[in-house]
C-alpha cells in the first residue's frame, strides 16, 4: 500500500470517527413527535449517521450506526434498555443500509431523494415486524397490544421520524459534503 492511499485511508476514518462523535452527542438530543407516543422518539443521532452513510457508503453507515448505539446505551445508562437499543439499531441500521446502497449507485441529488424516501419506507415497514417480535419479546407487552398500535402510533412516527431525517440530511449533506471528500 503506498503512502497517499494510507493518508486517504486514515482521513477517511478520522472523518468517520468526527461523524460518530457528532451522532453520539446528538443521541442525547430526543423528542417524542406524536403526543401520547411518547415510547417512539425522534433521534437527532439519525442526521449524522445519514450523513456519513451517504458519504461513505451503506456498510460503514451501517457500523457507525452500531457503534453509535452500543457508545450511547454505555455513556447514557441505555434508558430504553436492551429494547430500546435493538430498536434504535433496527431503525437506523435499515435507514442507512437502504438509503446508502441506492445513493451509491447514482450520487446524484435525484438519487439522495430516491435513496431517502425509500430509506424512510424501509424503515417503516422493517419496524412493524421488529415491534411485533421485540417489543413483547423484551418488555412482555401482549402482541395484541401492540399490533393495535400500528396504525395509530408506530406507522405514522416511523414516517415522521424519517422524514425530518430526510429532510434534514438532504438540506445539509451537499453543504458539507465537500468536507467529507477532501
Amino acid at each position: 500500500m503506498n503512502t497517499r492511499t494510507e493518508k486517504n485511508n486514515t482521513a477517511k476514518l478520522a472523518k468517520m470517527g468526527m461523524m460518530l462523535a457528532i451522532a453520539v452527542v446528538c443521541s442525547f438530543v430526543h423528542f417524542p413527535v406524536l403526543p401520547g407516543v411518547t415510547f417512539i422518539e425522534y433521534e437527532l443521532s439519525d442526521l449524522p449517521l445519514l450523513i456519513a452513510c451517504l458519504a461513505f457508503g451503506p456498510l460503514p453507515g451501517v457500523v457507525l450506526a452500531a457503534c453509535c448505539v452500543l457508545l450511547d446505551s454505555v455513556i447514557a445508562g441505555a434508558g430504553g434498555g436492551p429494547h430500546g437499543m435493538i430498536m434504535q439499531f433496527i431503525a437506523i441500521g435499515t435507514f442507512v443500509l437502504v438509503a446508502g446502497m441506492i445513493y451509491k449507485k447514482g450520487k446524484t441529488r435525484k438519487a439522495a431523494v430516491i435513496g431517502l424516501a425509500i430509506g424512510v419506507l424501509a424503515m417503516t415497514a422493517v419496524m412493524v415486524p421488529a415491534n411485533l417480535i421485540v417489543t413483547p419479546a423484551f418488555m412482555g407487552v401482549p402482541i395484541d397490544a401492540v399490533k393495535a398500535l400500528l396504525l395509530p402510533a408506530i406507522v405514522p412516527v416511523n414516517l415522521i421520524k424519517g422524514a425530518i431525517s430526510a429532510l434534514a440530511t438532504f438540506l445539509i449533506y451537499k453543504k458539507i459534503s465537500p468536507f467529507l471528500h477532501r
